[in-house]
């Protein structure tokens, strides 16, 4: 159990069949149990799994801050046609002929890699893949794919650094410490926090 109501993992919130959240990510609420109540919704827009089938996925261990937002594949608009609209959305456009619109502009599922850490207010882009142990700073906008262990900011989002060498970043992604059992992270837990990194 978290030692403030404002924060709590997330996983038991969710009920919609279109997002899945791995054990023990937590989502950081100003509005504590009722902001995690409400993250579906809040914080998850545009998002309408039957008709474009896309997901939000995020791994465990992910530090998820207040105000951030997914913004899913139901925001997009065709940009290659000569309308922009959304006539597929409405039944007064579909109502005889089942109208199928061409060039859907759906981007895939929007992944979140495991112990990822998602500052205040960043906004993740529709379609988009994080890899593991990323950082994403406040109020980023991430417009792009970010890679395993790199830290990204701004508007479109940056590379700022990458968090630790090749072999460091490797040797972490083989060690798959999320997928352990609670009592060998237990054990695990020293060098994870170790802040010189020998692996």
């Amino acid at each position: 159990m978290a030692k403030s109501n404002k924060i709590n993992f997330l996983k038991p919130y969710i009920t919609n069949e279109g997002i899945e959240v791995g054990d023990y990510t937590y989502f950081y609420s100003f509005n504590g149990e009722q902001g995690l109540k409400e993250f579906q919704n809040k914080n998850v827009l545009y998002h309408f799994y039957k008709i474009s089938n896309n997901k939000l996925i995020i791994g465990k261990f992910c530090a998820i801050a207040d105000e951030v937002k997914f913004i899913m594949s139901g925001a997009n608009h065709r940009i290659n046609s000569l309308s922009t609209f959304p006539f597929e959305m409405f039944d007064e456009f579909n109502d005889e002929h089942d109208l199928i619109c061409a060039n859907p502009v759906f981007k895939g599922d929007t992944v979140v890699g495991n112990d990822v850490w998602i500052g205040y207010g960043a906004t993740i882009l529709p379609g988009i893949k994080i890899g593991n142990g990323a950082i994403i700073g406040a109020k980023t906008v991430v417009s792009k794919d970010v890679d395993p262990y790199t830290v990204v900011a701004g508007n479109p989002c940056k590379v700022i650094k990458t968090r630790f060498d090749n072999e460091t970043i490797k040797k972490l992604q083989d060690l798959k410490w999320w997928d352990k059992s609670e009592k060998e992270i237990k054990k695990l837990i020293p060098l994870l926090t170790d802040s010189n990194n020998n692996l």
